[in-house]
């Protein structure tokens, strides 16, 4: 993933170390106990292994349009980032008994789906793609994450953390608009065309997994209200928002 922890970058969740209760306060020893947050938590780590190898391939398969050595370099570093995140959740699969490719399998339609209805048409909508696409993902893993058992949780942040796509991405998609002011507005519309599939695509992964839906609004670990539901998209909305003006684009 490619969303970094900032203010600018990241929503803000409302918890802290010391706010923990319940299975939040717990270990993965002691939490995955309850036969219903471990598959919750297997669907979860699933779903982040797919999608970091799916960023994989998409940062490997953009780089094809970098207009540059550098910019080609620049994306095969932050590929790698994406891999290795991608092997930390699949040697975490199966140092609790699960089989990686089994746990991924469930979202794989859900991230093909996104990426081939999202597919760039040039090198600027693919750094706008990686910058506002996976962060508004990374957001709402970030906000699962605070409810989780310790370890899990640590892992969970861990390959949320940033590759270096952010900066990279602000740094050329201005550079792109000082030269023509034309291509921000064309930018603008991708952007929020992005948005509304990503937050589609979350719907869809959570509705279809029983376990992940059932902790996601309270029925296992310390899961979100309804109420909390609709503050946690004001975040991840606010979060986009900001991004969008570190871009130079308009919401």
């Amino acid at each position: 993933m490619t969303s970094s922890d900032s203010p600018d970058n990241a929503a803000e969740t409302p918890e802290t170390p010391a706010a923990r209760t319940g299975v939040a306060a717990m270990d993965w020893a002691a939490a995955s106990a309850d036969p219903q947050y471990r598959a919750a938590v297997v669907d979860l780590l699933g779903a982040l292994a797919y999608g970091e190898l799916a960023a994989f391939e998409r940062l490997a398969e953009d780089a094809k349009l970098a207009p540059t050595m550098a910019d080609k370099a620049e994306l095969a570093k932050m590929a790698s980032a994406e891999f290795h995140h991608f092997e930390r959740l699949r040697d975490r699969l199966a140092e609790i008994g699960e089989e990686p490719t089994q746990a991924m399998e469930p979202f794989v339609a859900a991230y093909d789906g996104f990426h081939k209805q999202t597919a760039p048409s040039d090198w600027l909508e693919g750094l706008v793609k990686a910058y506002v696409g996976d962060s508004i993902a990374s957001d709402f893993y970030r906000e699962v994450a605070a409810r989780l058992d310790s370890d899990t949780r640590a892992l969970v942040l861990a390959v949320l953390d940033d590759t270096g796509h952010g900066g990279f991405a602000v740094e050329k998609v201005r550079a792109a608009i000082d030269a023509d002011p034309r291509v921000g507005g064309r930018l603008a519309l991708w952007a929020r065309r992005l948005m509304g599939e990503a937050l589609s695509q979350s719907q869809r992964v959570v509705a279809d997994r029983d376990a992940l839906s059932t902790m996601l609004v309270g029925g296992v670990a310390d899961g979100f209200d309804l109420a909390e539901v609709g503050r946690m998209f004001s975040r991840i909305t606010e979060a986009h928002t900001k991004r969008m003006a570190a871009l130079g684009l308009a919401a």
